[in-house]
């Protein structure tokens, strides 16, 4: 029992490679196809020819034979049931001439008869040996034998058993047996016909299968590269493969503008820590200045008191930019901060004025926010935020004039705007100026306070909102900033504007 299982062991070890041979673990599409229908189609080719070749011509010639033994049974019987050997050759000559047969009889292996029926008239050479061919009582020996002329004859050599007599059946191939033999090769041939035309199928549908996915591993490829705007076209009439390629070219154009956003955003970033390292860098090194400066014992009571004022205000510059920071990334990460309500933009503005008038006051400026009743759906307090930004700046940065805050109705909006007289924004900086950190005259907004992050907080909180901010600006004449809020009255008319 060992050696079976070490014999088994080799054949599946030999199988194993074999197989791994003929199917490679990584290989084209292509490839992979074309080995599987030859592996099918080869398996049925061979199936069939095995069949063709061996079942049907056996059972052809099991049939000849019994045919062949049944008429030498009969002719046996016909030879003991003869009077004479007169008769017996009379009744042989009868048969050999109605059944086209050659008959050789033998009695005790001494010739007693030679028989030729129409076909074997004239003489056709057969086997040398064939009087003296053993045979054993009660069989048939049957063979297939090709003369010298080309003819084809098969013979019967039988013996029945308790009998003196040994006979030899000569007949020409039946008709039968040669059609049998030719569609035995035409249905080989047709299947190895059928094979080689499967192959060359197979290579065709497989080219076109793997052409396609060529096409779309290269396009991938050059996407990898870094070429995000290659297109995947791919030349075939299957409607996946269109379908795929349309899909994945969705895909990367959805992918490209999400990377162009990012690469945006990224850039948006280092510019970001830029200016916040810059920003924040300033007022410590203010402060480490100015606390050094306290350590001094030279300095006199004014100097001490200054210095510390200078100290305080850079810190709260600095507590103000981090705040401005904060609320910035809530506004960007936290749609849930903006809670609308209706409230009134008449009562709202007279409280914005009232906080900001002082320093209108300051600079002599005249501060203008009378306007009806009009109520609106938003957050009052973000909405407060961002009139408190547009009027504090316009306020900064208008040295004569007025500064006015105003809104009327438009349909179902209604349109807020503040309005100054100020030194006006040139058109080159107007795209500009709601990015983080960018102020058209950085020295003047760092004397005031600010943190360059006032516009980007209430472009931020308008756009929770699903609202713009626009701006419009002369200059030496002023600035206009204006945003919608959806209106919140039921039965008030339309404003004509």
């Amino acid at each position: 029992m060992t050696w079976l299982r070490r014999l088994a062991s080799w054949i599946a070890l030999v199988f194993k490679e074999a197989w791994s041979l003929a199917y490679p673990k990584r290989a084209r599409t292509q490839t992979w196809m074309f080995l599987t229908f030859a592996l099918f189609v080869g398996a049925a080719v061979l199936g069939v020819g095995l069949y063709a070749g061996l079942v049907l011509k056996g059972q052809f010639e099991n049939a000849t034979k019994r045919m062949l033994r049944d008429q030498g049974v009969r002719l046996v019987a016909a030879l003991v049931d003869a009077p004479s050997e007169a008769d017996a050759w009379f009744a042989m000559d009868q048969a050999s001439r109605l059944l086209d047969m050659r008959i050789i009889v033998l009695r005790n292996d001494t010739l007693l008869f030679d028989v030729r029926g129409e076909p074997f008239k004239h003489n056709i050479h057969l086997p040398a040996n064939l009087e003296s061919m053993p045979v054993l009582p009660g069989r048939l020996d049957f063979l297939e034998h090709t003369t010298e002329e080309g003819t084809t004859i098969l013979i019967g050599v039988m013996k029945p058993p308790d009998s003196p007599y040994s006979l030899r059946l000569i007949v020409p191939e039946p008709p039968l047996y040669a059609l049998v033999n030719q569609m035995m090769i035409a249905l080989i041939g047709g299947m190895v016909a059928t094979f080689i035309l499967t192959l060359f199928g197979s290579w065709v549908a497989s080219r076109e299968v793997t052409k396609p996915l060529e096409a779309i591993n290269k396009s991938a490829s050059s996407i990898n590269e870094g070429k995000f705007d290659q297109k995947i076209y791919v030349d075939s009439r299957a409607a996946e493969f269109q379908d795929l390629a349309k899909n994945l070219n969705r895909m990367s154009d959805r992918f490209r503008g999400k990377i162009e956003d990012l690469q945006s955003l990224a850039r948006l970033q280092g510019e970001f820590i830029g200016n916040v390292s810059h920003e924040v860098r300033n007022p410590i090194f203010a402060v480490s200045g100015y606390l050094e400066a306290l350590s001094s014992p030279n300095l006199s009571p004014d100097q001490q008191k200054r210095y510390a004022q200078k100290g305080l205000a850079n810190l709260e510059r600095l507590s103000n930019l981090f705040n401005d920071l904060i609320e910035i990334a809530r506004l960007e990460y936290r749609e849930d901060l903006i809670k609308p309500a209706v409230f009134d933009l008449q009562e709202l503005g007279l409280e914005v004025a009232e906080m900001l008038r002082p320093k209108a006051d300051a600079k002599d400026l005249e501060l203008e926010v009378i306007n009806a009743p009009q109520s609106v759906l938003a957050d009052r307090d973000r909405v407060r935020q961002v009139l408190v930004n547009l009027i504090e700046n316009a306020i900064v940065y208008t040295d004569a004039g007025h500064v006015r805050f105003r809104f009327r109705r438009r349909g179902q909006k209604v349109r807020l705007e503040v309005v100054d007289t100020g030194r006006g924004i040139p058109e080159d900086h107007l795209e500009r100026i709601f990015e983080r950190f960018y102020r058209v005259d950085p020295d003047r907004s760092r004397k005031s306070g600010g943190t360059g992050l006032g516009l980007s907080i209430v472009k931020q909180i308008l756009l929770a909102h699903d609202e713009q901010i626009h701006v419009e600006s002369t200059p030496g004449r002023g600035t206009r900033f204006w945003f919608d809020l959806p209106y919140a009255g039921e039965n008030a008319e339309h404003d004509v504007d």
